[in-house]
């Protein structure tokens, strides 16, 4: 029986999906499920502050290593086909397939965070939805929730049902605390285009996960 997963995406870069999948990963945690988590590629690691799959394991509570959790790791903050070449090597998806496949096999759930957008080339030829589709879990796509958001969310849903991807939810984040007409007229908008589900996460400190409010998407 497969098991139960969520594939992390987002409209693009720094739109809050390691937030996201941290807050899905401890939700699940804290109903009583071993939670494993994956993310193919990290870079950035040059830039101070928390990595993102350090992140994803103390939210999880997993005992992961960094090497079951990202198999590439990368200190310029670019995207993926570029650390590699800048590190002199490639990136192999097989080596990803498995090592997120495994990841799963050990535990009751796994949050997979994808790297940028679907479009993301993690190798010249093989982009973060190839891995998506491969793996075959549901997507959650992240979008910030103001101006423009209506346009890249809805090209991102296009993008993984060209793909044959199941969306799940859309979360827009960060939901201010009294959202404007703008925020709530396009919360309403990219549901009524799309029938997709939408949530919304509020700014969370991450120093402090008992207060996260829930994600109960898994």
């Amino acid at each position: 029986m497969p098991v139960r997963g969520v594939f992390v995406t987002g409209t693009g870069t720094e739109v809050g999906k390691t937030v996201v999948a941290a807050v899905i990963a401890a939700e699940a945690a804290a109903t009583g499920l071993d939670v494993a988590v994956f993310k193919p590629a990290v870079s950035g690691l040059d830039d101070a502050g928390e990595p993102d799959h350090a992140l994803l394991a103390r939210a999880a509570g997993s005992s992961q290593s960094e090497e079951q959790i990202a198999p590439y790791r990368y200190g310029p903050p670019v995207s993926p086909h570029l650390a590699a070449e800048l590190a002199s090597e490639e990136i192999d998806v097989g080596r990803l397939k498995r090592a997120a496949e495994a990841a799963a096999t050990e535990a009751d759930a796994i949050v997979c965070e994808g790297v940028g957008g679907l479009m993301v080339p993690l190798t010249p030829d093989y982009l973060v939805r190839n891995l998506a589709v491969e793996l075959g879990h549901p997507l959650v796509i992240v979008a910030h929730p103001g101006l423009g958001t209506i346009n890249h969310t809805l090209l991102t849903i296009e993008a993984a049902w060209a793909a044959e991807l199941e969306v799940r939810a859309v979360v827009l984040t960060p939901w201010p605390a009294d959202p404007g007409p703008l925020e709530l007229s396009n919360r309403e908008t990219i549901a009524e285009l799309t029938g997709i589900e939408i949530l919304t996460l509020v700014e969370i400190d991450l120093g402090r996960p008992a207060d996260w409010p829930r994600l109960d998407i898994l």
